[in-house]
């Protein structure tokens, strides 16, 4: 944990979560993650969020306070923009150290304080607009946010030095580097790794609710913003429409997606694998970006999740399984429908023994998704020559459909993920 200052009377408190715990419980950090806090201090004292209850906590928190000339007992008021335990998990520490601080909150936080925590004492509703006067000129402005990514969830302005306290928005995966704090300390290969891990942390949190991020988003462009404080993440002092203009290629991603497919495949006994080099053979010929998961493999679907997201052709190896979907498979779709991956272009192929039936399942799975499907590929047993040739002629007919409308796509740059 370590205290870094980002503005005047106002610094960053928080800390890199390992490797070796699962994000929300399920997806893999193999960089780690940041926890960020932040502490204001004029005439009355303020945190903003607080990080997730660890060992030893308090004892550090109060290490890194004391080193700007401040006290976890002598804080004023806790800001509470959204109430995941990884923002919130220390609360209670903080309330029986400080007992009188003022909480202020949604009113949709209010009912989550007591059933979390127990807490209601010294609890302040606020509503999208209002503000907090910490004295010295300094006002904050509450922003309501909902569904970025929880209902009761909001953003805190700093109108004087401009700088936006997003909390889960504007969020990545990846902790931060030893030293380092801020966008213009990164260097270039270190930005296309926090790129890429937006992409992820997008895909695997946010990109259900991407409607409301829209909204957010639109609300956002009235403010004059000069740094942007996330809860996760870097904080960007030099050019922070970097970070918004991500967000806002991450939102228009729910269309189609972008010029990239996506395989995913899975075999029982090696028949339905043996259609794949015919498959990553045509797709090499088209000359559209792909990405290769076999599964089941558990830690891959947080990454499945990402380059779906940023695919508009989703390509499925999938054999039958007792008249149904192969099961491993099955969680796959289930996981993307949860993520609203929609509007995708959709191919199949995969072999049966005594009788199909996965993809009746499968059409039935996705008919809310909106996905187009091209003719799926189906064979008894191993595919014979005439299978390949049909699953290549799918396979080019979704490059042509991917290609049309896009124009002469720029290429990425410099190691950029999307």
């Amino acid at each position: 944990m370590k205290q870094i200052q980002i503005a005047e009377n106002t610094w960053k408190i928080g800390s890199n979560l390992g490797n070796e715990e699962l994000f929300e419980g399920i997806w893999p950090t193999p960089d780690g993650v940041s926890v960020n806090s932040y502490f204001i201090r004029e005439e009355k004292s303020v945190l903003i969020d607080i990080v997730k209850k660890d060992s030893g906590f308090i004892d550090e928190y109060e290490e890194e306070l004391n080193a700007v000339g401040a006290s976890l007992k002598t804080i004023d008021y806790l800001i509470v923009n959204h109430m995941e335990p990884d923002h919130t998990g220390a609360l209670l520490q903080l309330t029986r150290f400080n007992p009188e601080v003022r909480i202020f909150c949604t009113k949709k936080s209010v009912p989550m304080l007591k059933a979390f925590y127990g807490i209601e004492k010294n609890v302040t509703a606020v509503s999208d607009g209002e503000t907090l006067d910490l004295g010295n000129g300094r006002v904050l402005t509450f922003l309501e946010t909902p569904n970025i990514h929880w209902p009761e969830t909001m953003m805190t302005y700093d109108s004087k030095n401009q700088i936006l306290f997003s909390c889960d928005a504007f969020g990545s995966f990846k902790a931060l580097p030893e030293g380092k704090t801020f966008d213009d300390e990164m260097t270039g290969q270190e930005m296309n790794e926090f790129q890429a891990e937006t992409l992820r942390y997008y895909s695997n949190i946010v990109s259900t609710f991407t409607p409301f991020v829209i909204n957010g988003l639109k609300k956002l462009e009235a403010l004059k913003v000069k740094i942007i404080a996330p809860s996760h993440g870097m904080v960007w002092r030099k050019n922070p429409q970097t970070i918004v203009s991500w967000y806002q290629k991450l939102c228009d991603f729910a269309v189609r997606g972008g010029r990239r497919i996506t395989v995913i495949w899975s075999s029982m006994y090696g028949n339905t694998e043996a259609m794949l080099k015919t498959v990553t053979d045509t797709l090499n010929e088209t000359g559209i970006p792909y990405s290769v998961y076999r599964i089941p493999d558990e830690p891959k679907l947080s990454y499945i999740l990402a380059d779906c997201w940023r695919s508009e052709g989703i390509i499925l190896g999938m054999p039958t399984y007792e008249y149904r979907m192969f099961p491993p498979m099955a969680h796959v779709i289930d996981l993307l429908d949860r993520s609203h991956i929609k509007n995708r272009l959709a191919f199949r192929f995969g072999s049966f023994g005594w009788s199909g039936g996965a993809q009746k399942q499968l059409d039935e799975l996705t008919a809310k998704l909106n996905w187009t499907f091209l003719n799926p590929v189906e064979f008894q047993g191993a595919p014979k020559e005439e299978d390949k040739a049909k699953a290549a002629a799918e396979i080019r007919e979704m490059a042509n459909r991917i290609n049309a409308g896009r124009g002469n796509d720029s290429p990425l740059k410099d190691g950029a993920v999307f």
